[in-house]
């Protein structure tokens, strides 16, 4: 068996890192596809020493770019999620941290005709249909990587990359509010299932004999937490209009609580069976829009009320903060609340441009374009 050359760029997109291909140097078939990535990222392994995998969700990523066709788009994204441990591929959610590099791969690949000083970017993310802008400095027409923006997970500075999200309330679940409230009980917690970018279950952090601030590391090391929370998490997705969510990525879990560090609220994030060193960029999104408004279990949390127009709302993680910026209507009413914005600032660094290797059957290559 053959080696096979496969074209990809290793992108830093927020706190996360993945492969990035374009559409055509991949099998259309998805069963095909899946099969190959799984082989250059090493899964199934724990170490994926195999592979080009990290050995951990965060840096097990992939993104596959192309040309847009739809009116409001340069490029379409997907994002997929390479299981680690588990001979497993899923495209069931976005993820806004490898949206973050989808505008310079596709800048660097001439998708996308580079302006000076700066270039926005149309993306479709085609997980849920949805679209954002990313806005990326370009000077001389050249992507630029060097800045002094900073985000909390991420060491030094790099150029910042501007996100702005559109209607993506309930691009999930159908609904921003799925079930139709804004805090009910699963098994004796209360819990806000929220959509908005990302399917998430907001948790309050005392009613699982937690503080709130515990590390990554210990909250995974407690089994009967997991438990409970993979118990709530399948009650939560039947409630959610996901289905049987068994095998599948969403919802998230955030485990809230009072802010610890001078932000609006403290976050710990099962995404969803390991924890997140920090918390996801769509994750953050939602966990922000139920800090908004009046009735969710995030809003006992905050000290100042939130009213209408455009605010900021601090999300705190194991390792900083996020800052989400959004335009809200209604934030007093369940039946009138309107997301009308969300932003928020990223950077991205490429890593690597050249070529992925592995040991294919001749004929699974067959049908890339």
């Amino acid at each position: 068996m053959m080696l096979t050359a496969i074209p990809c760029s290793l992108f830093r997109g927020g706190t996360s890192k993945g492969l990035f291909f374009l559409k055509q140097h991949l099998p259309t078939e998805p069963a095909a596809r899946n099969q190959v990535l799984l082989k250059l990222m090493g899964s199934p392994d724990d170490r994926q020493i195999d592979g080009l995998g990290g050995a951990h969700p965060l840096t097990s990523k992939v993104a596959i770019v192309s040309a847009s066709t739809h009116p409001d788009a340069d490029v379409d994204y997907l994002f997929l999620q390479v299981q680690v441990n588990k001979p497993e591929v899923s495209d069931s959610q976005n993820c806004g941290n490898i949206l973050a590099a989808v505008a310079p791969f596709a800048l660097e690949q001439g998708l996308v005709a580079a302006q000076h000083p700066y270039t926005d970017v149309r993306i479709q993310m085609l997980n849920t249909n949805t679209f954002a802008i990313a806005r990326i400095e370009t000077p001389n027409g050249k992507v630029n990587y060097q800045g002094e923006a900073k985000i909390d997970g991420v060491p030094g500075s790099s150029a910042p990359v501007l996100l702005d999200f559109q209607d993506i309330a309930g691009s999930s679940c159908g609904a921003l509010f799925p079930t139709g409230q804004a805090i009910e009980q699963i098994n004796g917690i209360d819990v806000t299932c929220i959509d908005n970018g990302m399917p998430v279950v907001l948790l309050p952090a005392e009613q699982l004999g937690l503080s709130g601030d515990e590390s990554p590391a210990t909250l995974e090391a407690n089994t009967a937490l997991k438990q409970q929370l993979e118990a709530i998490r399948l009650i939560a997705g039947q409630r959610m209009n996901l289905g049987d969510v068994t095998a599948l990525t969403v919802p998230k879990l955030s485990i809230v609580s009072a802010a610890k560090a001078g932000g609006t609220i403290n976050t710990r994030t099962f995404i969803p069976h390991r924890v997140h060193e920090a918390i996801g960029v769509l994750g953050s999104v939602s966990v922000a829009t139920a800090c908004v408004l009046q009735q969710t279990v995030a809003s006992r949390y905050i000290q100042n009320q939130f009213s209408d127009g455009t605010l900021t709302v601090a999300v705190e993680h194991p390792t900083g903060e996020f800052h989400v910026e959004m335009e809200v209507a209604g934030s007093s009413s369940l039946s009138h609340f309107t997301v009308l914005r969300s932003a928020l600032l990223r950077t991205a660094r490429l890593l690597m441009q050249g070529q992925a290797y592995a040991d294919l059957p001749t004929d699974l290559m067959n049908s890339a374009n």
